[in-house]
């Protein structure tokens, strides 16, 4: 199966988008802490997937859509799915933190792991994971970036805890 990507221009950066034949595989912001990088065998080119996920994420970008249409196909443990797929029903403007993520899975005791994979989404905004933050209500890490965390929960209206540094 072949990996398709594009480098996309947006109002928050450059992001890069890679994709199969069954959905989007990765999604990241270049100037975050975990840019994008091809593999050898991946092909640049525009596929009808790609372009879907590119339109979504500008209206996303752009606050128009609120929730993905475009299939995902990230590939993870069946563990990380199931976290991911979870993080897809926190609704768009509100945030959980990693118990309430743990509990919803019907793991309250895996916390870390939750964390863990939470940390390992390939896919960014398309499965939230900016929408995990502190118990406490204070942001935690993102490969975007922590400024970048906080536009995307501003765009969102979601409340959060904002340190002085991202003001």
């Amino acid at each position: 199966m072949t990996t398709s990507y594009g480098i996309y221009k947006t109002g928050f950066g450059e992001v890069a988008i890679a994709a199969d034949d069954k959905g989007v595989t990765a999604l990241s912001f270049q100037a975050g802490k975990c840019p994008l990088a091809p593999a050898q065998d991946w092909v640049e080119q525009q596929t009808p997937i790609l372009q879907r996920a590119a339109v979504e994420l500008n209206e996303y970008l752009e606050g128009i859509r609120r929730d993905f249409q475009v299939p995902l196909n990230p590939a993870g443990t069946e563990f990380q799915r199931s976290v991911w797929a979870q993080l897809r029903q926190i609704p768009y403007g509100q945030t959980w933190n990693y118990a309430q993520l743990a509990e919803a899975i019907g793991n309250p005791r895996a916390v870390r792991a939750v964390a863990r994979a939470n940390g390992a989404n390939p896919v960014a905004v398309m499965i939230p994971c900016h929408r995990v933050i502190g118990s406490d209500g204070s942001l935690t890490g993102y490969a975007g970036g922590l400024e970048l965390k906080a536009k995307l929960l501003g765009l969102e209206g979601a409340a959060f805890i904002s340190q002085p540094e991202l003001l």
